[in-house]
């Protein structure tokens, strides 16, 4: 898919998506907004491992997808950004859109907010820089590239009859890998007696490796909030999240005085992983393991830093853990592990109307059905996820405890994760068209969008695409009529009550106005109600219109303390 929407100076680009459309190659899925569709083409990404590919025309057009190429670039999603301009000559002339350095300078403006970022000049150029910015997206650091294309060489013949680059190759992540710093890590962890784990986001592709060593190893681990969606909430090893609406047992697991060794693996280190730059995190017992010299750069602390891609550097632990010594094929056994150690118990069950946000999660979880996609949205929302959202029956590792390694190193053509959210930039709204493009990358499993009000208000009308595409997106919306996080950040910070409200509105009307089947919830009965199966069998989007505990305070005090509020 191309996600975008179409324009007078990106017209021969849509012609030649309907000649692809028509011999079975990539189409065009028109978004409703350029925001929007630069959101599909990072959740489309996220779900299939592949290049995802968003468009604009000159102006107007590409200044709407900013917001959504900055969100991939500080989530390291790549992307291939395409936006027109006016042909060359009428640069500098005031033409209509004009979006280069004599108009409003689109490229300036992307500069600063992609890997790569450039004007095609001439048609010569347009083979050699698209193969430059694809190698640059998914190269770490991995994130969103950009090309400026003039509507005259849109126009202009090809000079390249056939591609003269083998682009599969070219795009394919390269194997970095520090043989020494590895080995100094396996000597580190052999001496320690009682080393813990941070799962980070970027840990996707190599998480069957990561949690195969760590049950070698016994390694009890936490992860960050992008990292929940990777692993089991039941995994025997498991002590929470660590960092934004995280839980307390993961700080009290990270804290614990004998602890000897911190192994931080995949992760930026930002606000929201490192719960504010903690010192129980960011001290000299850390071992720091990334791809990204930028992500490594920012624990100066840490005892070791071994950079490589994260699935060769664990294929090789492994490799040195099975030739040092045999390991029973006998799994860990489970320990008693109760919801209670990691949520309000009483309110995760509790019956009360308006339903509870602490309820809500658990019925998302319990109710559908394995290999549901769930994306949360900025917000409140994104903090009752992290926190209480579990899913039922799912798998606790990649693989077996045993000493045979399986030759597909438990690689996963996506981040496999389950749960899907965004750090650093992190906008409103960038959970429903992220779910579109989840669901065009794989129509074969439901995908659930928990969002507020606030948000579908912001970016609702993309539904309209899971309409005209009978994909299936579930939206969840959680209303409180308020901007719920400004709503409870003020009265925690003692602050003016003021600008936070949003009129009574029927979102599952709204629903149903563009063509999606709308349900309104206003209890626990009228949730249990609802027939899961039968939407998640559905051609087609469904909005659930939940009505929450306005009340109900989210789990969002570390972001208050970063704001200098003690609460």
């Amino acid at each position: 898919f191309v996600f975008g929407i179409p324009g007078g100076a990106i017209e021969p680009l849509y012609n030649a998506l309907a000649r692809s459309s028509r011999r079975g190659g990539p189409r065009p899925m028109v978004a409703r907004h350029e925001s929007g569709a630069a959101f599909m083409a990072d959740g489309y990404t996220r779900e299939t491992g592949k290049i995802g590919v968003c468009c604009a025309t000159s102006g107007p057009g590409a200044t709407n997808l900013i917001t959504g190429v900055a969100c991939a670039f500080d989530n390291g999603i790549p992307m291939l950004v395409i936006t027109g301009q006016p042909s060359l000559p009428s640069f500098g002339k005031r033409a209509l859109q004009e979006s280069a350095c004599t108009g409003i300078n689109t490229l300036g403006m992307f500069r600063h907010c992609t890997r790569y970022n450039s004007l095609v000049s001439h048609p010569e150029q347009l083979e050699s820089k698209l193969m430059t910015a694809l190698q640059r997206a998914v190269r770490a650091p991995r994130g969103p590239v950009h090309l400026s294309i003039p509507l005259d060489i849109l126009k202009s013949p090809s000079p390249v009859p056939t591609p003269t680059y083998h682009l599969a190759e070219i795009i394919r992540p390269a194997s970095l890998f520090d043989p020494d710093a590895t080995d100094d890590l396996y000597s580190l962890i052999e001496q320690k007696t009682n080393p813990r784990m941070l799962i980070g986001g970027n840990c996707g592709e190599a998480i069957g490796s990561i949690l195969q060593f760590a049950l070698q190893h016994n390694i009890r681990f936490v992860t960050t909030p992008d990292g929940k969606g990777l692993i089991s909430p039941g995994h025997p090893l498991f002590d929470g999240v660590f960092g934004f609406a995280g839980h307390v047992s993961a700080n009290a697991s990270l804290n614990d005085p004998s602890v000897d060794l911190l192994i931080a693996v995949g992760t930026s280190m930002n606000e929201w992983t490192s719960s504010g730059w903690s010192h129980s995190l960011l001290n000299e017992k850390l071992v720091h393991i990334d791809e990204s010299a930028e992500h490594l750069a920012r624990s100066p602390m840490a005892r070791l830093h071994v950079r490589g891609r994260i699935l060769t550097i664990f294929d090789r632990l492994l490799t040195l853990r099975q030739t040092s010594l045999k390991v029973s094929s006998t799994p860990i056994p489970l320990p008693n592990r109760t919801l209670s150690e990691i949520v309000e118990a009483g309110k995760f069950t509790s019956d009360a109307t308006p339903i509870k946000p602490q309820r809500l999660m658990n019925e998302l979880g319990k109710r559908f059905p394995v290999g549901t996609r769930f994306l949360a949205d900025a917000g409140n929302s994104v903090a009752w996820a992290t926190h209480f959202l579990q899913p039922a029956d799912r798998r606790r590792s990649e693989r077996r405890v045993t000493s045979i390694r399986r030759f597909d190193n438990g690689r996963r053509n996506n981040d496999g994760s389950w749960l899907r959210v965004t750090m650093d930039f992190a906008p409103m709204g960038w959970a429903i068209g992220g779910a579109v493009g989840t669901a065009a990358g794989n129509p074969g499993v439901p995908v659930v969008c928990v969002t507020g009000d606030g948000s579908l208000m912001m970016n609702g009308q993309e539904i309209s695409v899971a309409v005209a595409e009978k994909l299936t997106v579930i939206f969840v919306i959680l209303n409180d009529s308020a901007l719920g996080m400004v709503k409870h950040g003020q009265r925690l910070a003692g602050a003016e009550q003021i600008g936070f409200e949003l009129p009574a509105t029927d979102f599952a009307a709204m629903a149903r106005a563009m063509g999606a089947d709308g349900h309104t919830v206003r209890s626990p009965e009228d949730m249990e109600k609802l027939d899961i199966d039968a939407i998640c069998r559905k051609k087609g989007p469904t909005l659930i219109d939940v009505f929450i505990d306005s009340e109900e305070v989210p789990p969002m005090n570390l972001r208050m303390q970063i704001l200098g509020t003690d609460i």
